[in-house]
């Protein structure tokens, strides 16, 4: 079933691109995320997608804290579940279905992952100050956007309206074809 709301995000049906070995070689989860995430954090990883990085996040936690597994589509957290289905896992991570217009979700959190997502999003403003909102003091968002998708002129005005919000650059990681940043409040 196509998703025919929203014609920006990655369809489900090509989910098995987004979580197999060659991106694990290229963009592994663990050497990207292991700098970011503590014990005991609240995590969200908004666009979840089917897991890639929600599972490693959870690892990363070693075995307290919380990641907020959160898509617009629910084929694509249907995945996610499948894959924690019976694990230890599954007590760790909590699935999270999006809307149109806003994540939803009030609790706090201490990291968000936003990991070829804000492109997607029509209206970056309101996604910031959302995301300003569930920040805790000192929280970071990191940001990966696919140079393919993104020129760089792009990725500048979609950090202006960061900036604006009241987030401040605080890294520009290196990441292979791609852009990143962390932004902190």
């Amino acid at each position: 079933m196509k998703n025919s709301e929203n014609t920006r995000v990655c369809p489900v049906e090509i989910a098995g691109g987004l979580d197999n070995s060659i991106r694990r070689f290229l963009q592994n989860p663990q050497k990207i995320l292991k700098p970011y995430i503590q014990t005991g954090m609240t995590v969200l990883d908004m666009g979840c997608g089917p897991g890639f990085f929600t599972i490693e996040i959870a690892k990363l936690l070693n075995g307290s804290g919380k990641v907020f597994a959160a898509d617009l589509q629910d084929g694509m957290l249907e995945k996610v579940r499948q894959k924690i289905s019976r694990t230890e896992l599954e007590q760790r991570i909590e699935l999270h279905k999006c809307q149109n217009e806003t994540i939803g979700i009030t609790e706090k959190v201490d990291f968000a992952l936003a990991f070829y997502v804000v492109h997607e999003v029509p209206n970056q403003d309101k996604l910031f100050l959302e995301l300003k909102s569930i920040l805790k003091p000192n929280g970071k968002i990191f940001i990966v956007e696919p140079n393919f998708h993104v020129p760089g002129k792009a990725f500048e005005t979609m950090l202006e309206r960061a900036k604006s919000i009241g987030f401040v650059i605080a890294a520009r990681p290196k990441s292979f074809l791609n852009r990143a940043v962390v932004l902190t409040n």
